[in-house]
């Protein structure tokens, strides 16, 4: 057994990897300088798993700027037995590749399974979609904020980051039960998929590469 809540720098210990390893499903998440990969370096990654412990790692500047020098973490992203949980994972699954050489897999994306399966709302934020789903409001007022001072987050930062996390593989296995209510759970897994397709996209500068133009 882990702690409830640890925090490491730069990658996670041993006995958090074999925890981990052992679960179906862990959420995940990212927070960065910017919202573009290549230019915005990688600051902090948080890990949650069903039973609500959660994992922060700090990023320093030093080391989003090695590939593959978070071996443990690689580990677990790629562990195909454990199913990674992301909000908006076509920006997260890029960021980790960026700047740590990992190619994570297998992906769950709440936001696109709450798109396939919430279609009787327009809004599908991780805010939205956990107060409707979990019946909790998350405080979204630290997002926006300096991440690269990592050894001097504040309280308030970290309360975020967990957050982020803490609620995702219950929302993934309530909007699974949606999607296979609605006959579209095979469509979200093929949309799964392709996203590392797309991710390959994004980092040459494609844009609108199926539309009519």
């Amino acid at each position: 057994m882990i702690p409830s809540f640890q925090v490491f720098d730069n990658d996670i210990n041993l006995d958090t990897l074999n925890y981990y390893l052992n679960c179906e499903a862990i959420a995940v998440d990212t927070e960065t300088m910017g919202l573009i990969p290549r230019r915005d370096r990688l600051c902090l990654i948080q890990i949650c798993d069903d039973q609500d412990h959660v994992t922060v790692v700090r990023i320093s500047q030093e080391l989003a700027q090695n590939i593959k020098s978070a071996p443990l973490i690689q580990q677990l992203m790629e562990a195909s037995n454990v199913t990674k949980v992301f909000h908006y994972a076509r920006f997260d699954i890029c960021t980790l590749r960026v700047h740590l050489g990992i190619t994570t897999n297998p992906i769950f994306c709440t936001k696109i399974a709450s798109k396939l399966a919430r279609t009787y709302s327009s809004r599908h934020g991780l805010k939205e979609v956990v107060k409707e789903l979990e019946q909790i409001e998350l405080d979204k007022s630290a997002g926006s904020s300096d991440w690269g001072s990592t050894y001097e987050l504040s309280d308030q930062q970290l309360k975020y980051a967990a957050n982020d996390v803490r609620y995702l593989v219950s929302v993934k296995n309530k909007l699974t039960k949606m999607l296979v209510r609605e006959g579209r759970y095979e469509l979200a897994q093929k949309s799964f998929g392709y996203l590392h397709t797309l991710v390959e996209l994004d980092l040459l500068g494609y844009e609108d590469l199926f539309s009519h133009q």
